[in-house]
């Protein structure tokens, strides 16, 4: 699945006492592991932000895919976009009440990776010499 797809569904559902959580929540999780979608949350736990402002703090999105982030997110009910009728027209996006519930933990995963990115660089580099 290619990151810029603003339709993310799940696998049809089995009655099956297995795995049938895990299926449920499939387009959950392709939402928000999706890199584009976490920064996007980090970006607005401080409160609302334009467009070209959510633009200007994450390096290396394009226009296009900040676009189809913020309607995937907003489809799923975790940013609103409000439209003020000024001249020309200001759009604001927010994260919901969900949003900010999943602000916590995505905050915390982001933390995680920052505290541990001297570890997990080292043991890539292990890797790769050994495969090389």
């Amino acid at each position: 699945m290619r990151p810029e797809n603003i339709h993310v569904t799940a696998p049809p559902r089995r009655p099956s006492p297995d795995h049938s959580d895990c299926r449920a929540v499939a387009s959950v999780l392709a939402r928000v592991g999706d890199k584009w979608s976490v920064f996007v949350i980090m970006m607005l736990i401080d409160g609302p932000k334009r467009f070209n402002e959510l633009k200007r703090m994450i390096s290396g999105i394009s226009q296009r895919m900040l676009t189809l982030t913020l309607r995937g997110l907003e489809r799923d009910g975790l940013v609103t976009r409000t439209v003020f009728p000024t001249i020309p027209p200001r759009v604001d996006y927010e994260l919901t009440d969900l949003g900010r519930g999943l602000a916590a933990p995505v905050k915390a995963l982001g933390e995680w990776a920052f505290a541990h990115l001297p570890e997990i660089e080292g043991a890539r580099s292990s890797f790769d010499a050994r495969n090389e």
